[in-house]
């Protein structure tokens, strides 16, 4: 913290100073001084000053009158204490505030929280914190990750600004406030929210830490592994670029011996509670009450319980494993549930009135919260039910289509329908994602504007969708007019100009206009390799896309070249297993098959099979088409085709 005054705390103290110089004719004809040169020079002066001065003036209005937007942003999009004023780290005394479960309850003992148990990663995560940068806690639900990030920013930061924004539209103002001199905290718990569209971007990573802010957030590892081990390329490369940032320090929900002898000392009764029963659960999800939520959904399903109950809880679980990140609406769970009800049995398990079924989910257990809760005009489900199930269902599992469209057309923030369409599109559902696409930018529009960059990025991402899955006039439509807008509002050479443009081009060759999509690419890759390198992932994806062209022209030697190149640089970069670098080598198979290599095609492929089958899924468009192409190769002349 510097003594100096920034420029905000100058241009009143210039103001003034313009004012005084301003009035100077007038106090030289009150001191009676008659002199012509003199009365003449402070006339000029005057007025030059006096031009100077509006400046000035307009400047310090514009100033005053952004200081006052981003304060009203910040009064609706961030935790603030109940005067209204940003708290300092010192000044939260509460962690329930910033996502820490309550505990169960336990006899003589005040509080919703226990004593905290010093965890084995405490020093870890202190001198991460007190060292600066981007600082991620990843571990299952109830692992003890908020709690963990609130003790130890309290030790190591106490005096920061803390700035914990409530959701995506409150995050620029809170990265916004937090680039200021004074030094900050950004507060991000599940962090999940706070990416996708309209989310947190590398960009605005560089400037908080570049500014001597800290960025603090908390990851569930299911969250972590839908984020990142989808096959979308983009999506899934965006995600990686952002969580390749952080300081990453992991927290397992079993604690170690060392852990369970300081909960053993700590001599508060609900944790030697939870240290008898934890067994094969941890120490915190027993605290957070997590199996006994999990034990009240199951036995809601019993012939005469709370089965209506249940249902609408399971359509809350699905629906945010559709990527539904906001309070999910009241409406869209009554859908819902009907279904799930059905499929257990319907009428013949005797289901509770509507009333009775909403009173029941919504009951608070021994921790505070209840199965679903009310927040913000819809309805939250725990995290750690939404992470068991997915757990238990599998990495690769999906949400039925019926649920996963029931909540794009519920979806009434462009946020919701972008992180929906997110995840749809790392899953291979592309028709799905368009459609979420396409409510993100409707959305968008209505909220924001049609030409802002969050809108712009939901029509481009709707294009790429429209591409994939063979509609290629109405992507050409859609990217041309995101690319126009672009070019106009950032420049040619803008990265996201640029995006546009090799989005475009990748149209072009998919509607089999070669030419075109040629000369597109090469463009784009000559301006990415100016303005991001020739070594970045994003300059690496037009290469990889150019050598498609090239493939399916026929220029074979030149394709395998250039193919061969790309898949080094990107298996360095990128790893051996990425889904880009598979990419590349399913193009390199392509090539040697076209080249009549067939048995050095079959080794590529059947590699590429078995890596995607375990990344994406069996059932992911990409693993499909590596297996369909396998299967093309080892079919004997005569033989039946491959399946679809």
């Amino acid at each position: 913290m510097g003594t100096g005054r920034g420029r905000d705390g100058w241009a009143p103290v210039a103001v003034a100073g313009v004012a005084a110089a301003g009035a100077a004719p007038a106090v030289l004809a009150a001191a009676q001084v008659t002199s012509p040169w003199a009365l003449g020079g402070a006339a000029l002066g005057a007025a030059a000053v006096t031009a100077v001065g509006g400046v000035w003036q307009e400047r310090h209005r514009r100033g005053a009158a952004r200081r006052e937007e981003l304060e009203t942003r910040l009064r609706d999009g961030v935790l603030l204490l109940p005067g209204g004023r940003v708290p300092r780290v010192r000044d939260l005394d509460d962690p329930i505030a910033l996502g820490t479960h309550p505990s169960i309850a336990g006899e003589g003992r005040e509080g919703r929280v226990p004593a905290y148990v010093p965890r084995d990663a405490d020093a870890a995560v202190r001198e991460r914190l007190a060292a600066g940068g981007f600082v991620l806690l990843l571990g299952d639900s109830a692992a003890g990750k908020s709690r963990t990030a609130y003790e130890a920013v309290r030790a190591a930061l106490p005096d920061h600004l803390l700035l914990a924004p409530h959701d995506r539209e409150g995050l620029a103002a809170a990265v916004e406030r937090a680039v200021r001199r004074e030094a900050a905290v950004l507060w991000l718990g599940d962090l999940e929210r706070f990416l996708g569209g309209g989310g947190l971007t590398r960009g605005a990573i560089a400037r908080v830490t570049d500014a001597g802010g800290v960025i603090l957030a908390t990851l569930r590892g299911a969250e972590h592994e839908r984020l990142t081990g989808g096959g979308d390329a983009h999506a899934v490369r965006e995600v990686r670029r952002i969580l390749a940032l952080a300081h990453v320090v992991r927290l397992s929900r079993i604690f170690s011996a060392a852990e369970r002898e300081r909960a053993a000392a700590a001599g508060d009764p609900r944790i030697t509670a939870a240290l008898r029963r934890a067994g094969e659960h941890g120490l915190a999800e027993h605290l957070a009450a997590g199996p006994e939520l999990r034990e009240d959904l199951e036995s809601g399903w019993d012939a005469g319980a709370r089965p209506r109950g249940a249902a609408l809880v399971e359509a809350a679980i699905d629906c945010r494993r559709a990527g539904f990140a906001g309070p999910l609406p009241r409406a869209l769970l009554e859908e819902l549930h009907e279904r799930y009800l059905g499929s257990r049995g319907g009428a013949r398990l005797r289901p509770e009135t509507p009333e009775e079924a909403w009173e029941w989910a919504t009951r608070p257990r021994t921790a505070g919260t209840g199965l679903l809760d009310p927040a913000d005009g819809g309805f939250t489900v725990s995290d750690y039910l939404v992470d068991a199930r997915q757990k238990a269902a599998g990495p690769h599992a999906r949400v039925a289509g019926l649920v996963a469209r029931a909540a794009v057309a519920h979806a009434a923030r462009a946020a919701d329908a972008d992180s929906i369409a997110d995840t749809a599109a790392r899953q291979g559902r592309y028709e799905l994602a368009a459609r979420a696409y396409g409510r993100a930018a409707e959305l968008g529009a209505v909220a924001r504007g049609r030409t802002h960059p969050r809108t712009l990025r939901s029509r481009q991402n709707l294009a790429n969708m429209l591409n994939r899955t063979g509609r290629t006039e109405e992507a050409e439509r859609e990217i041309r007019e995101v690319l126009r807008l672009r070019t106009e509002s950032l420049g040619p050479e803008h990265p996201r100009t640029l995006s546009s443009r090799h989005h475009l081009a990748r149209v072009l060759r998919d509607s089999r206009r070669y030419a075109e999509a040629e000369r597109e690419f090469r463009e784009v890759l000559g301006a990415r390799s100016r303005v991001l390198g020739p070594a970045h992932p994003d300059t690496l994806a037009t290469r990889h896309n150019l050598a498609r062209v090239l493939q399916r022209t026929g220029r074979l030697a030149e394709a395998e070249r250039e193919t061969r190149e790309i898949l080094l640089l990107r298996a360095d970069l990128l790893g051996p297993g990425h889904p880009d670098t598979l990419s590349t080598r399913h193009n390199l198979a392509r090539i040697l098959r076209d080249t009549g290599r067939a048995e050095e095609a079959e080794r590529e492929l059947t590699d590429i099979v078995a890596l995607r089958t375990a990344a994406l899924g069996p059932a992911h468009p990409q693993t499909r088409a590596a297996r369909r192409h396998l299967a093309r190769l080892r079919k004997p002349p005569g033989g039946a085709p491959p399946p679809p």
